[in-house]
């Protein structure tokens, strides 16, 4: 039989992977749009605290990878757990407090290439904070539309502590395992939920808090739709707390105590305390340095106030839990009160409200305001590297 077709048209079944060739290209577009951005921020944070680190004799590289906390996992990495540094108080300072996800990835990868264990730290930590961007990006995209993920990954990137992100430390690999762990919740992809939570419970002890969004986000689902959990769904409530709690319980076996871990996060001068220690910490600096103190309470006024716009923003209950825990944890925890901001770096949904206002924005109102954080973020990063640094 001879073909009457219109030999100028396209087959219908080219036609559909065409248009379907399409889709993805555009589902590919969206989400580089803001991994440039991000990385775009990032990069000139880098390039201001190379100059900076430079004009002062110093070295950048070193910042990033072998100081403060980023020494003690390369140790993990290097020689696993059993480190300890005795202080001239008689305090002791274990290398069991850091949980144990980024220095076996650093192991593991300078085994394979010729990176040293801290190079290896950073790479890592680059990747991924790429990958939190993306997550950033796919939460804000669900939640307000493209602009507002884009808007959410770069004001990520330009946080006033956002040079942690570039570090050898564990805050990037921890937001991207919470972020991602979090978007599966909200794609009711359960047992991804789980899995990546408990990855984020190997990563920091702050994966406690993704368990907790995990959990109660699936049992409000339960309540709501009077169903007992599917199988997916009950895998992934199972594996999500298997990483926290796994290394915690080791801990103990090692140490010989059901509270090791707890005590030898004491022996480092941390716990929790609900608040009392940073609030006596305030106190000191408003009848010291008024400035100081005041600065403080702007400071913790601020995180309140975004929180209560993220629940005035009726944001779904997993992010308003997981964001509420890493809060309570990173404001009421004694010790080390210059690390709270870096703390909180983790607690992204805190970002959304802005993230939505700056979308509705022209473009160049947008990318003025956006570009301007970007710039203040890199030298505060750069300064603040320079300086004290984080403890």
């Amino acid at each position: 039989m001879t073909d009457l077709a219109d030999p100028g048209r396209p087959p219908a079944g080219t036609a559909t992977a065409q248009v379907r060739t399409g889709a993805r290209t555009r589902a590919w577009r969206r989400p580089a749009a803001a991994l440039l951005a991000y990385a775009g921020v990032r990069a000139l944070g880098l390039l201001v605290l190379a100059v900076w680190s430079t004009a002062r004799g110093g070295s950048a590289h070193k910042l990033l990878t072998a100081r403060w906390d980023a020494l003690w996992y390369v140790r993990v990495a290097e020689g696993w757990y059993g480190y300890r540094v005795r202080l001239p108080d008689g305090g002791v300072h274990s290398d069991l407090a850091f949980f144990p996800l980024l220095p076996a990835l650093e192991r593991g990868l300078a085994e394979l290439s010729p990176l040293t264990a801290g190079d290896a730290g950073m790479v890592v930590s680059w990747l991924s904070s790429l990958a939190a961007a993306w997550a950033l990006y796919l939460t804000g995209a669900r939640l307000h539309g493209h602009r507002a993920g884009v808007c959410l990954a770069v004001l990520w990137a330009a946080v006033p502590v956002g040079v942690v992100q570039s570090m050898a430390y564990s805050e990037s690999l921890f937001t991207a395992l919470a972020a991602w762990a979090l978007w599966s919740v909200l794609s009711g992809r359960w047992v991804w939920a789980g899995t990546l939570a408990a990855l984020a419970g190997l990563t920091r002890p702050v994966g406690a808090a993704v368990v907790a969004a995990v959990w109660i986000a699936a049992l409000l689902e339960l309540r709501r739709e009077r169903r007992g959990p599917g199988s997916r769904m009950a895998l992934g409530l199972l594996l999500a707390p298997a990483g926290w709690l796994g290394y915690v319980v080791w801990v103990g076996f090692r140490t010989g105590s059901v509270t090791g871990y707890l005590d030898i996060q004491s022996q480092w001068g941390n716990g929790f305390d609900g608040g009392w220690a940073f609030a006596g910490f305030i106190w000191e600096n408003l009848t010291g340095t008024v400035v100081g103190g005041l600065g403080l309470l702007t400071g913790v006024a601020l995180v309140i106030w975004l929180y209560a716009l993220c629940v005035r923003q009726r944001q779904p209950v997993t992010l308003l839990v997981y964001a509420g825990v890493v809060v309570l944890l990173a404001l009421c925890a004694k010790g080390y009160f210059g690390s709270k901001p870096r703390l909180l770096l983790p607690a992204f949904p805190l970002l959304l409200p802005a993230a939505a206002g700056l979308a509705r924005w022209t473009t160049a109102r947008a990318t003025a305001a956006l570009c301007t954080l970007a710039a203040a973020s890199a030298c505060y990063g750069a300064w603040w590297l320079n300086g004290t640094g984080p403890p």
